[in-house]
């Protein structure tokens, strides 16, 4: 409640207390709040989902009806037996394991690499260590585009083209991942580690015993964008890649396309195809994703 003010006049005082605020009028600001609230939300909504419905519903036409112009969104036939032709007619099969190794191989590479690096940055003393960090999130600056010739004339001379070490390798380590989990520990109270040293906890053992599972959220959010990041990848395995036997799904999808023009419905199954494993984590790891990326948002 606001405090009354007291006016003094002539001989006397008056008590001026502030105007009442309308409950009703409050109620309409709030009202209009949540309905734009909800209107944006929406908005947004629908700019996500329309490409993942037009995709799904392109691939249960039948190939004769996803041909037709003006398409339909609402297809008349279901052919729900594209899928299984398009692993019959491609090898994508192939291609869904080489992305999943390579994914899973670079994620774990970016993890491992990122909490070593950010804890030598968060917890080590050393000359030039500010410099060095502020040197190394500069690289975050400079777009993959101007690396990547670099990046294949070092691939060459290593000799490996066509190898999974040749996908791998220029990806094992990330700035991102690095200033993402420091964030998270340099959250990690000084109690925790003064306590962590009486115990005789060394570097080593504070690192793994206390720090990372209070960094959880942020590595499993690293995790999930690492994953994501790698399963789509176009530019750099078309580059170091001419055997089908290391080419992703990605550049399988383009291979399909490329080869199918009558069957657009055996594209947009292929996409579908190789949306799942992203959907899938998605799901599973939003709350560690949300957690992770809000953890050194709020203080107190």
């Amino acid at each position: 409640m606001a405090a009354e003010r007291i006016v003094l006049g002539a001989g006397d005082a008056a008590v001026v207390r502030p105007p009442r605020r309308d409950p009703a009028r409050q109620r309409r600001r709030r009202r209009l709040r949540t309905v734009a609230r909800y209107t944006a939300l929406s908005a947004a909504a629908i700019v996500v989902l329309v490409p993942i419905y037009v995709t799904i519903a392109f691939s249960l036409q039948s190939g004769s009806q996803a041909l037709q112009f003006p398409g339909s969104l609402l297809p008349s036939e279901l052919d729900t037996g594209v899928f299984r032709r398009v692993f019959e007619v491609s090898n994508i099969s192939r291609y869904l394991l080489n992305s999943a190794l390579v994914a899973v191989l670079i994620t774990a590479g970016q993890v491992l690499t990122s909490i070593l690096a950010a804890y030598a940055f968060s917890e080590l003393r050393f000359p030039g260590r500010d410099v060095l960090f502020i040197v190394f999130l500069a690289t975050l600056m400079v777009p993959a585009e101007v690396t990547i010739v670099a990046n294949y004339d070092t691939i060459v001379s290593l000799g490996w083209l066509d190898s999974y070490q040749g996908l791998v390798v220029p990806f094992l380590a990330t700035a991102f991942g690095t200033f993402l989990i420091r964030q998270s520990f340099l959250g990690v109270p000084r109690d925790l580690r003064d306590a962590a040293r009486l115990d005789g906890y060394g570097h080593m053992g504070f690192l793994w015993g206390v720090a990372v599972p209070l960094a959880r959220p942020a590595i499993a959010a690293l995790a999930v964008f690492s994953f994501l990041l790698s399963w789509n990848q176009y530019l750099w395995p078309l580059l170091v890649t001419n055997d089908d036997d290391f080419r992703t799904v990605q550049i399988g999808l383009r291979t399909l396309a490329s080869s199918n023009i009558t069957e657009f419905n055996l594209v947009f199954a292929g996409t579908v195809v190789a949306s799942i494993p992203i959907f899938v984590l998605l799901i599973a790891f939003q709350k560690h994703l949300v957690r992770g990326l809000t953890s050194g948002a709020v203080k107190g």
